[in-house]
């Protein structure tokens, strides 16, 4: 009985994952498109469904704990699905803020071509998924990728930075429309910093290591397992 809920669990989970994901690509294509349907498709339809799975999941795993009382491993699975959990909703503001400041923009003139930003996206986006992924396979090596991969992600917000402050610099009434983008790409990489966490936390119930204090100093070593 208490894995068939705890598989329940993981499928609310990967429903509420696919849901952001769709949040994040609405958000991103309504503005490389200057489709403003997709954007508004984004706040008014998806984000009310994800706060309610936020909820429903919340509620199903602090049930599970109060009703079934389970112990080691399983215990560990249900926390670490509330705390998954919380990290997805949270995912969800930053696509919601995204969409926000793409509204703002499609409806005037664009400071550049967009390169970096759809990037980002895309690296996002997979980290988002191989996260979840890693967590349900139970995999450590793909959470491993996950953490690799948000250095690329800082990289491309590094440059998205540099490109913007050059154009404001020459060109002071680009400011305010280089600061939403500013904004979008600091939202995609929180949404990268968070799927970092589940990476992280993925290896922790795998393989029994704690990476999150000394990755920057170990970037490799940090992620084998103990002998």
């Amino acid at each position: 009985m208490l894995e068939e809920k705890i598989a329940l669990l993981k499928r609310e989970l990967i429903e509420f994952a696919s849901l952001v994901e769709g949040m994040l690509d609405k958000s991103v294509r309504g503005l490389l498109k200057r489709d403003r349907k997709a954007l508004l498709e984004a706040l008014e339809q998806d984000e009310p469904k994800a706060n309610n799975l936020e909820i429903e999941l919340d509620e199903l795993c602090t049930t599970m704990i109060a009703q079934y009382q389970p112990k080691a491993r399983d215990l560990r699975t249900v926390l670490m699905i509330l705390k998954m959990n919380s990290d997805l909703e949270r995912m969800g503001d930053h696509a919601v803020n995204i969409a926000e400041d793409s509204l703002y923009l499609i409806e005037r003139p664009a400071v550049k071509p967009l390169i970096d930003i759809p990037r980002m996206v895309e690296e996002v986006s997979g980290m988002v998924k191989d996260g979840i992924l890693s967590f349900i396979n139970e995999d450590a090596h793909m959470a491993k990728a996950v953490c690799e991969r948000d250095n690329v992600v800082d990289g491309l917000a590094n440059q998205v930075l540099r490109e913007l402050i050059t154009y404001m610099s020459a060109d002071p009434s680009t400011i305010e429309r280089a600061l939403h983008l500013l904004s979008i790409s600091g939202n995609l990489e929180r949404i990268a910093d968070l799927s970092t966490n589940i990476g992280e936390d993925v290896i922790f119930m795998v393989e029994g290591l704690v990476i999150k204090h000394h990755r920057e100093e170990e970037p490799t070593e940090s992620y084998l397992p103990r002998e």
